[in-house]
């Protein structure tokens, strides 16, 4: 039990000195705040814990620096005057404000070697941080509305629409920001519409091809690309994907037909147990001795199996509406196979395994239709679709 308390002490000695040295470390290497994290989180545990003064020296130490390195920073960002620096200005503004509030619950932090607490210089930034804002979300705003309107790139109203949405993150209501977010999103998004074409022999369900161009349902949709089955009034396409059926192959209603005959060794009665001599065996009780009488019991079973299959072989075709030009294709191929089996039988079934006693069970059942067929390829061609379509999203 000593023993044990010994090691747990060690442990503990070991970890504390660990994190002692890691805000030194941090420190040491100008990483201020990471040293002032590993700090407050021994000083929250026990704050007057002698073993925790070391923390109480460092984090003077961390946040005095913190704070002059991060007033530099501002210092010289002000004189340099790029409008691009407003942001950092304005979150390094909140930074200083959010590292006091980290500090403020545990004060006073008292140094017991100086007789003194630790000092702390705080200051109230909320006119800097005000004022940091109101230019930022000026900026903000003129910057995003010049991209919108003075440009016809999508990349450009992808950009306006993340300086909005960070403007209505900072400064929510912000004039009218949040309807110009919406027509950024608009027009950064690729309108993309989606056609199918039977270009095969054979007649396609109008259901399959409903089926097949519900977008919804393959969850494609994103933040900056719309699918479309349907043209909508007022919606200019960008790219259209075309999937063409070149081949629709149907085989012919297959019947197939195996025979198997299947024999088994059943127990039919006893007889006296002989030996080789044909003299009765006895046991040593001197009474002849029985043994289970075999004999082999046969079953014939024909095996039916049913068959047809269809294959569906097309392609998948990218087009460019705005330049007028394809951009890429995919082989699209895909094949459903209906296959029933069950079986007949003569003689004696209990010769048979479960498989076939489980056979015997079906009966013969009518072939689907060439549409059935068809439309039945429909799961198997979505998954298809949605791979091609997933891989190979507009990206531009």
């Amino acid at each position: 039990m000593f023993k044990k308390i010994l090691l747990i002490g060690f442990i503990i000695s070991a970890s504390s000195c660990s994190s002692v040295k890691k805000t030194q470390e941090a420190i040491n290497y100008g990483n201020y705040d990471e040293a002032i994290q590993i700090a407050v989180k021994e000083l929250r545990n026990n704050k007057t814990k002698k073993g925790n003064q070391e923390y109480v020296v460092m984090l003077e130490e961390a946040f005095s620096k913190a704070t002059a390195k991060d007033l530099e920073s501002i210092l010289f960002l002000k004189k340099d005057g790029n409008s691009a620096n407003l942001e950092i200005i304005y979150n390094t503004y909140l930074t200083l404000k959010n590292r006091q509030e980290l500090i403020k619950p545990l004060l006073p932090l008292p140094i017991h070697s100086k007789a003194r607490n630790a000092k702390f210089s705080f200051t109230d930034y909320s006119n800097e941080i005000l004022t940091a804002k109101t230019k930022l979300s000026e900026y903000l705003y003129s910057s995003a509305k010049k991209l919108l309107f003075s440009s016809s790139n999508k990349m450009d109203y992808r950009d306006a629409f993340n300086d909005l949405s960070y403007l209505d993150k900072i400064n929510p209501n912000y004039k009218d920001t949040r309807s110009l977010i919406d027509e950024a999103h608009f027009k950064g998004t690729n309108f993309v519409f989606v056609t199918l074409q039977n270009i095969s022999d054979k007649v396609i369900p109008m259901r399959l091809e409903e089926d097949l161009l519900n977008f919804d349902t393959y969850k494609l949709n994103d933040l900056w690309t719309i699918y479309h089955n349907k043209e909508q009034a007022k919606t200019n396409y960008d790219f259209k994907i075309e999937i063409n059926f070149r081949e629709i192959n149907i085989s012919p209603e297959q019947v197939r037909e195996k025979q198997v005959i299947k024999e088994k060794q059943v127990v039919d009665g006893w007889k006296y147990l002989v030996d080789k001599n044909g003299n009765t065996v006895k046991d040593s009780l001197g009474k002849a001795i029985k043994v289970d009488k075999f004999k082999t019991i046969t079953c014939k079973v024909d095996e039916i199996t049913q068959f047809k299959s269809v294959q569906v072989v097309g392609q998948i075709k990218y087009l460019d509406l705005g330049a007028n030009q394809l951009i890429k294709s995919f082989p699209l191929a895909s094949e459903y196979i209906f296959e029933h089996r069950y079986a007949t039988y003569s003689g004696d079934k209990n010769a048979l395994e479960k498989e076939y006693l489980n056979l015997l069970t079906y009966k013969y059942v009518q072939f689907p239709s060439n549409e059935q067929m068809i439309f039945d390829s429909s799961e198997d061609l979505k998954n298809r679709i949605k791979n091609i379509v997933t891989q190979n999203k507009f990206n531009f």
